[in-house]
């Protein structure tokens, strides 16, 4: 796992073709708002987390960020634990975001 700011997060997922944003936040703070293409798993759901995060293609990258930084980054370390390499956790998470949030698709 990496922690980046939101800085070198956006420029690295602007040129990784391979990305997949994760929001691990919950099903209400979810409804106010997600950065763009994010899918959501709520790490919450404990068992069925894990089970949803090994559904995902392990080849891929994903930019992982929650409220603060904190479970996105547990988060990441679950996905480092099950074979994924490439996690990278959003540092200050949606709180420090700055850029455009959209609903949930």
């Amino acid at each position: 796992m990496e922690d980046l700011t939101q800085e070198e997060w956006v420029s690295q997922l602007a040129k990784d073709d391979n990305a997949i944003v994760l929001d691990v936040r919950t099903d209400a703070e979810v409804a106010e708002g997600v950065i763009k293409n994010a899918i959501h798993i709520d790490i919450y759901k404990g068992q069925d987390f894990i089970n949803e995060i090994e559904e995902l293609d392990k080849s891929k990258s994903y930019y992982v960020y929650c409220r603060s930084g904190n479970r996105s980054g547990q988060a990441c370390n679950i996905m480092e634990e099950l074979g994924f390499e490439n996690a990278y956790n959003l540092e200050g998470g949606i709180l420090e975001w700055e850029g455009e949030l959209v609903d949930l698709d």
